[in-house]
């Protein structure tokens, strides 16, 4: 074989190649017009069904959205009221609080200052009683050790120099 068949060969492959490439993408685009006719389709179906859903929520938005504001500012300004009752809620709690603290105060100086006089009055009475019943015992014993010294006889002189000498001879 020569040459120019060898080439005739090759140019005849290649217009085949590109016939069938031809077809290949005649194929694809004939596929993709008709997934895109089925996807239209789709899309219609899907915004018909949709199309009242939105129209009613758009309907219902343009009902409410005034009430809303209405709304929202009506809670805005219940919300401004509530914080100033609670700020005066505040204030009045605090000063009852402090009250409450003074009150305290004065009546816990007022029990201590009581009982500070009730224990120096204790003081004094136990002073006052303790002293004329220490000089009475005081008495009392002075008069015991004269009546025990009364009762006990004496010893005779004599005696007790025998006894002491006796005790040195030994």
């Amino acid at each position: 074989m020569d040459h120019e068949t060898i080439e005739l060969i090759l140019i005849a492959v290649t217009a085949a190649a590109v016939l069938l490439q031809a077809f290949v993408l005649l194929a694809m685009y004939l596929g993709l017009r008709k997934s895109s006719r089925a996807i239209i389709e789709q899309i219609e179906d899907l915004k018909s069904s949709i199309a009242p859903f939105v129209e009613n929520a758009r309907g219902l938005l343009e009902r409410v959205g005034p009430k809303l504001e209405g709304t929202t500012s009506d809670v805005a300004e219940i919300v401004r009221a509530l914080k100033v009752q609670a700020a005066e809620a505040e204030a009045s709690v605090s000063e009852v609080l402090q009250r409450v603290r003074k009150q305290t105060n004065r009546i816990d100086e007022m029990i201590t200052g009581l009982l500070n006089a009730a224990d120096r009055a204790g003081d004094y009475v136990a002073g006052v009683v303790h002293g004329p019943v220490r000089q009475i015992s005081g008495v009392l014993a002075a008069v015991k050790a004269i009546v025990e010294s009364l009762r006990t006889p004496i010893p005779e002189a004599h005696e007790t120099r025998t006894s002491r000498d006796r005790e040195t001879f030994i």
